[in-house]
């Protein structure tokens, strides 16, 4: 007989490890990001295009290397809207994150991030300043809307399908990608959004413009969300699977 949702909940790791494991993640996402951006640009100067191809790929590959680090510990959410879909398609059946586990994730998440951007600053003498790239325009909103859309679909497919194995290269494959098929070069995360208007280099964006963004982003969410459910309509009975499986600890 398969045990309760609600009796394996205890196996998972501790909540401040796992928030723990949130902060470092996310933190050093927006590091890698914010790094890269400042490197691009000093080591291609005037050369846009070479710049987000040095930009992206560092991100992709970063990303990638973060899932399989910590996602056995917290799941690799590092998005706030990956930890909400979680929560909302694990309502009924008790198996992804709790609605107690929600907040300390987001704050988490969103504390992370800030801390990752003044870190890549101290890394690069880059001071702390608020960016004044301008970003919000309709074309890069929609392009958020399709890049949020895309990763909340992917993420909750692999789990779906049982391929979480491959999570960590689809996810950094498509994070990839979508800074080139997007105009938004594809933030697609609030707390990434939120720390990266501190920084007043290649990867910044205007405060003005994150509200906006983050709009879209949970727009594409839900788009997302809703997609999932038409295609995998029992997508909910695996929602605990999302980024990464958490690894079970067994009390004696």
């Amino acid at each position: 007989m398969e045990p309760s949702p609600a009796s394996s909940l205890p196996d998972r790791p501790h909540l401040a490890r796992r928030v723990a494991a949130e902060f470092v993640g996310t933190g050093l996402l927006v590091t890698v990001v914010v790094g890269s951006g400042i490197a691009a640009q000093r080591l291609s100067p005037g050369d846009v295009g070479l710049q987000l191809l040095e930009n992206s790929l560092t991100t992709a590959l970063g990303l990638a290397v973060l899932i399989l680090m910590l996602g056995p510990v917290s799941g690799a959410h590092f998005n706030p809207v990956v930890s909400i879909a979680d929560w909302l398609l694990s309502r009924r059946a008790s198996t992804g994150l709790p609605l107690r586990d929600l907040s300390p994730y987001l704050a988490a998440q969103i504390l992370g991030g800030i801390a990752g951007t003044f870190l890549a600053g101290v890394m690069f003498d880059t001071a702390p300043a608020f960016s004044e790239n301008q970003r919000a325009t309709g074309g890069h909103l929609v392009g958020e809307v399709v890049a949020t859309a895309g990763l909340v679909l992917l993420i909750f497919v692999l789990a779906r399908t049982g391929n979480g194995r491959v999570t960590a290269v689809a996810v950094g494959a498509y994070i990839g990608a979508a800074y080139w098929f997007t105009s938004s070069t594809s933030f697609a995360n609030p707390a990434v959004t939120i720390a990266r208007m501190f920084t007043d280099t290649f990867a910044g964006i205007a405060p003005v413009a994150v509200p906006p963004f983050i709009l879209a982003q949970l727009v594409g969410a839900a788009l997302g969300l809703a997609l999932l459910l038409i295609f995998y309509p029992t997508a909910a009975r695996t929602a605990g699977d999302v980024v990464v499986p958490t690894q079970r600890e067994h009390q004696p």
